[in-house]
Formats: C-alpha cells, sequence, structure tokens
C-alpha cells in the first residue's frame, strides 16, 4: 500500500514539474511575463506553437497556428494563424484580419500574399521569404480561415455547409475570439481592432457589431478591449458597388462609350434581377475581365505551368451580395499581383504535408486539397444589400472607422466605395488632401465625421501586395490614430 501511495506521490510530482515546465516554455517563447496563466492555458499554448516552417528565414518573433471549437455540438472548428509582433508584443495592439469571398481563405491571401511576415516561393523546395512590410511590425498579427468549409477550416457536420450565409459566419467568429482570448489571456487587456478586404466589407462590420453589442458590460467575462476596424475595396452596397463597377471601367479606357451607354440605359442596379437585354451586355463587360486582370487593371496575368492562377476566384456566389453581377463567370476571376504567380506557390506550399504538420493544420485529413477559395460553398444563405447602416451603428457608438481603396482596382473600385459613403451622409471635417509616403503622393484622404477614407495610388484589390510600404504606413497611423502626412515626408 505504502509503494501504491509512493507511486501516486511520484506521478504527481511529475505532473507538476511538467506543468512548471511548460509555463517556463511560454515565458520565454512569449518574451513577457505570462505568470498567471494555468497549466492548462500554458499547454495549450505550447501545443499551439509553431517551432518552425519548412523553409522559413530565421526570425525572433514568435508564431502559433491551430484550431478553436466554435460549435462541439456540430464539431465547427475555425483554424488560426498568429504572429507576435516582430517588437515589445506586450505594448502592441491585437489585429484581427479577415478576406472575403465569401469563401476565401485569409491564410492563403492575407497572410501568405499579402500583410503576414512569409511570403512562399516557386521552388522544388518548400521556401519562405521574409516581408519588409509585415503588419506584425505595427501590431500582434492574427488571420482567422472563415467560415467554415474554407481552407483548414472544417466542420464535422455536412449539412452545415449549404445553411452558410452571412450571420453564422459572424457568429462563429466571434465565438473564435472569445475562445481565442481564453486560450491567450495575455492579449486580453491590448487594443483590439479587426481589418479586411473585399467581402470583408460585410464580415468586418458584422463582427464588429456582434463584439460592440456584447461590450456593453464592461465587467463581464467576455468583454474584449475593442477599438475600431478598417475595411478595404470593400463590398459594402450593392447599388453603388455595381454602379461604380461600370463607371470605373469605362472612365478608364476599359469598355467603350456605346457598351457604357448601353449599360447605364438598360440596367437598373437598384433591383437584384436584371432584364436579358442588361443581360446581355453585362456579359460583354465581362469579356473584358477575360483578358485583363479586374483586380489591378494594370498587373500582368499569370502563365504559369499548374495555372491555378486562372480558376474562379471565389463564390461571390449566386444570391449574395453584388445581387447581380454575382451570376457572370467573369466575376469569379481570380487576382494577381506584383508576381501574378504568386497564388500558385502559396497554394503548393500548404499542401504540403509536412508545412501542414509544422502548424497543426488539417488534423482532420479533410478529404480535398487546401485552396485560396472553397469550392465546397456553392449557396449563401444571407447577405444583406448594404452593410452601411450597421456602420452607421458602430460610428454611432464611437469606434473608429476607416476605410480604404486601392485605385487601380476594378472589382470593388474606388468609385464604387466613393458612391456608397456618399450615401452615409457624413459631414466632411477636411476635404480630399493628399498623403505622402517617401516623399511620394501615396493617395489621398478625405476626413469625415466619425469616418477616414484613404485612397493608396496604384495600388490593385489586394493593397499590401501592390503598395506594401504604403500599406504598412496606413495601418500603422489607424492604429495610432493619426492623420496621414500630409506633406512630403
Amino acid at each position: 500500500m505504502a509503494l501504491r501511495s509512493d507511486t501516486l506521490n511520484l506521478h504527481h510530482l511529475l505532473l507538476l514539474l511538467n506543468a512548471l515546465f511548460l509555463i517556463s516554455l511560454a515565458k520565454q517563447a512569449l518574451g513577457y511575463s505570462v505568470s498567471n496563466l494555468s497549466p492548462e492555458v500554458a499547454a495549450q499554448q505550447e501545443a499551439d506553437r509553431v517551432q518552425r516552417l519548412p523553409g522559413q528565414p530565421e526570425v525572433k518573433f514568435n508564431q502559433y497556428a491551430g484550431y478553436i471549437t466554435v460549435n462541439q455540438t456540430h464539431g465547427r472548428a475555425l483554424f488560426y494563424w498568429f504572429f507576435e509582433a516582430t517588437q515589445n508584443p506586450h505594448n502592441k495592439p491585437l489585429l484581427l484580419w479577415l478576406n472575403g469571398g465569401p469563401g476565401c481563405s485569409s491564410i492563403g491571401y492575407g497572410a501568405a500574399e499579402e500583410l503576414g511576415p512569409f511570403f512562399p516561393q516557386n521552388s522544388s523546395q518548400p521556401k519562405l521569404k521574409l516581408n519588409p512590410y509585415s503588419w506584425n511590425k505595427a501590431a500582434n498579427l492574427l488571420f482567422l480561415e472563415s467560415p467554415v468549409g474554407v481552407g483548414f477550416s472544417y466542420t464535422n457536420t455536412t449539412s452545415d455547409i449549404p445553411q452558410l450565409g452571412d450571420s453564422i459566419t459572424a457568429k462563429d467568429s466571434h465565438n473564435f475570439i472569445i475562445k481565442w482570448f481564453q486560450r491567450f489571456p495575455q492579449f486580453r487587456s491590448h487594443e483590439f481592432y479587426i481589418a479586411g478586404e473585399s467581402y470583408a466589407g460585410h464580415y468586418v462590420p458584422q463582427l464588429s457589431e456582434l463584439i460592440f453589442d456584447n461590450n456593453h458590460n464592461p465587467a463581464q467575462k467576455d468583454y474584449i478591449k475593442f477599438k475600431g476596424f478598417m475595411i478595404g475595396n470593400a463590398l459594402m452596397d450593392d447599388e453603388t458597388d455595381q454602379k461604380g463597377m461600370i463607371e470605373y471601367a469605362w472612365d478608364h479606357a476599359v469598355i467603350s462609350d456605346r457598351l457604357y451607354h448601353n449599360i447605364t440605359a438598360i440596367c437598373n442596379f437598384s433591383i437584384d434581377n436584371q432584364t436579358d437585354a442588361c443581360n446581355a451586355e453585362l456579359n460583354k463587360y465581362f469579356d473584358v475581365y477575360g483578358i485583363i486582370d479586374m483586380y489591378s487593371l494594370y498587373a500582368p496575368k499569370c502563365f504559369s505551368n499548374s495555372n491555378t492562377s486562372t480558376r474562379k476566384e471565389a463564390p461571390i456566389i449566386r444570391g449574395t451580395a453584388p445581387q447581380t453581377f454575382s451570376k457572370f463567370d467573369g466575376w469569379h476571376k481570380k487576382r494577381a499581383g506584383y508576381d501574378p504567380c504568386a497564388s500558385d506557390y502559396t497554394a503548393m506550399y500548404l499542401n504540403r504535408p509536412e508545412v501542414q504538420k509544422a502548424l497543426h493544420a488539417n488534423v482532420t485529413k479533410i478529404p480535398y486539397p487546401w485552396s485560396h477559395c472553397s469550392d465546397n460553398i456553392t449557396f449563401w444563405s444571407d447577405a444583406p444589400q448594404s452593410v452601411l447602416p450597421v456602420i452607421k451603428k458602430l460610428i454611432a457608438g464611437g469606434l473608429r472607422v476607416w476605410v480604404y481603396s486601392g485605385d487601380t482596382d476594378g472589382r470593388i473600385p474606388v468609385t464604387a466605395t466613393r458612391y456608397t459613403l456618399r450615401k452615409l451622409g457624413l459631414a466632411t471635417v477636411k476635404d480630399w488632401t493628399p498623403w505622402y509616403t517617401s516623399r511620394q503622393v501615396g493617395g489621398w484622404t478625405i476626413e469625415f465625421d466619425g469616418l477616414t477614407f484613404v485612397t493608396i495610388r496604384g495600388a490593385g484589390h489586394q493593397v499590401p501586395t501592390f503598395a506594401p510600404k504604403q500599406a504598412l504606413q496606413l495601418i500603422r497611423h489607424f492604429l495610432a490614430n493619426n492623420k496621414l502626412s500630409p506633406r512630403p515626408i
């Protein structure tokens, strides 16, 4: 009996030593004190820590990746990738980045090709290069693949997929961030912001509204120190987004005078269903974007051997905003960046088994390869025609709201965004003003009562891809709530 007691005591002692060791590792990994972490939380963080990715250059910041279960009953789990700030992470805000689609990956686009620290390269062996303009120079940076069915995120209930829409996506993302803070409680005291692009013009305000509403009682355990959001080349209002696309294409010599006149005379973008005559003219409009890049008018197209850059990007699915344009094949063409084949390299890298193992990804062995945009999401159950009422509510609630636009994007062009913001009816505080980066005009900005709008000169749909230095300057000023420089710097 004494032998059994001694064995149990030794077992408990080993468990305690192991817990203390995990806490010590977590402290060392995070670079600042997390002495209040429980052994369980410390172990969870250590399990998610990414030791080193295949082909990764040396870095001094820490990274974590893994799953957060957002619905236990259905088995819905969202995949995340988190990078600490390059310096003083304990003093930096936390920024969540979302890409859109709906159905596209924030890991594939945002993290691996736009604003994350590592970009996959064209190589027979896994290889990453450092992004000198990574946004984790300004913030602790969190990427989320949402909703389930996108990238590595999954559900064990197949009937979940055809029920996806804005509401479920917002609710699951809200559950994710609450549970993520439970896993990383040392970041709960940090200022929290959300940013995103394209269909994240829906995702970001809707998630922001849930957090805002849940924050009415600052004393409650799920309170988040949420300060504001920023959206770029963002889908916000069906009517003005569609009207702006046509006007932008004509003004940038993409379509003829005759086609522009026919579309504006025949089509009514304030309604969902267009006439056959309108649809015939819109098909001619989209034909043009079969030969040039809709997402950046002046960027080259990809002609790689793998040719994944010519597959359809995302379901902006039939039945979602913009209601009319989502019906046309041309709407679904995938964008290209400075290296128009960058997405090919990303897909090759993230489908490597050794990469997935290092990221703690694909733990359920999903029966399809990772892709930038989900082929399984073919229907979207709900999408309001406009998110402007939500944005107005959040402005009135005192949140910081910035909208930005790369001015060579034909998908959700600056013309459309200007029409959309006009609908808000906000008073102008400071009119159209140039801002500068490296002594050059970076774009223009206008300050409304409660909202700042910024253009980025020469940038396409994914602004950080096309104008990385300006994009880093933009996020730094947004987080600090500072105006962009009106004079050469």
